[in-house]
């Protein structure tokens, strides 16, 4: 069930908002607000088709225009909002892979949370935006297992609904085997099992994990492996369980391990507005027992504060 807080607007007139960004933009002083009120409740193809509009109307690309009004965390914001998904999670890769340091958290997040389609898309915008192959980045700008782990999730071979119960033992005594050994051969294993096998396999395999090992899955990976690698994996079977409490989880510690990872709140809050954010915040709230709508509050401001909240779409008891 689809559980995002941004949903297509009712009534919907691309020119009459076309019209008013428009007016926001070229004034003396940029009405921020408007910007705010327009991007943060229509729905991404209803923002692209105002961008259609606004470049009719104006001769000019709202996108640029944007960036040349904005600045800082609230320029990130609107500016994100404006990209397609695909298109969107290409940026955070190019960044991530080209920028001066290497963000690894963020190739995590994206790709061991994608579907098979996704990923398929994101490669094809990659290529379109940055006439740059996405899997040739991933091997230049990275290295070992967690190289090889990035390279495989970015084939987007992942077997979709297919579970055979009779394979979930022997599949979790290998990663067990993995878990003990620690060779690259067992690594590879390792991660040619969370990589392609489906969720619904995964989920068996885990179970039957426990069985053998008396561990959970995640408690023996952070026993036996450590770096980026170790993370990548762990990300792999929270994605599996639950990718709303995935990206609560990783909200949370955005928020409050980093003194607010800007990067990485406005990605996840773009990228699952039309997905699950309505599911994130609520694991938000019950695992960590302040709403994502408070903490942010108390760690943002000004205009980047208020559209953050308005993408977070709070309740009132969330106040």
């Amino acid at each position: 069930q689809i559980q995002g807080t941004i949903f297509p607007a009712p009534n919907f007139n691309p020119i009459m908002d076309a019209q008013l960004l428009g007016g926001a933009l070229q004034g003396i002083s940029c009405e921020k607000d408007v910007l705010i009120d327009i991007l943060t409740q229509r729905c991404n193809s209803q923002r692209l088709m105002i961008a259609e509009a606004y470049r009719d109307m104006y001769g000019r690309d709202l996108i640029t225009d944007l960036k040349e009004n904005l600045s800082h965390h609230f320029k990130e914001v609107m500016v994100g909002l404006m990209y397609p998904p695909a298109s969107y999670d290409a940026h955070e890769l190019w960044h991530a892979l080209k920028g001066a340091d290497t963000e690894e958290k963020c190739l995590i997040d994206i790709l061991a949370s994608r579907s098979n389609m996704e990923i398929f898309q994101m490669k094809e915008a990659y290529l379109m935006q940055y006439n740059n192959d996405l899997q040739q980045d991933i091997d230049s700008e990275t290295s070992g297992h967690f190289r090889d782990t990035l390279m495989n999730l970015a084939q987007g071979t992942r077997m979709e609904g297919y579970a055979d119960p009779s394979t979930a033992a022997q599949d979790a005594m290998i990663l067990w085997e993995a878990c003990q050994q620690k060779t690259g051969e067992h690594k590879n294993m390792l991660q040619m099992i969370l990589c392609n096998k489906s969720y619904q396999q995964l989920c068996m395999v885990f179970q039957e994990f426990q069985n053998i090992s008396g561990q959970d899955i995640v408690d023996a990976i952070n026993e036996c492996y450590d770096g980026y690698f170790q993370e990548l994996l762990v990300a792999i079977v929270l994605c599996v369980r639950d990718k709303p409490s995935y990206f609560a989880y990783r909200l949370y510690n955005a928020i409050h391990d980093f003194g607010f990872h800007n990067k990485t709140v406005i990605r996840i809050l773009i990228a699952r507005s039309e997905i699950d954010l309505m599911n994130i915040r609520r694991r938000y709230k019950e695992r960590y027992g302040k709403s994502l709508f408070h903490d942010i509050k108390h760690f943002a401001s000004g205009h980047y504060e208020s559209a953050l909240l308005a993408i977070c779409a709070g309740d009132a008891e969330d106040y």
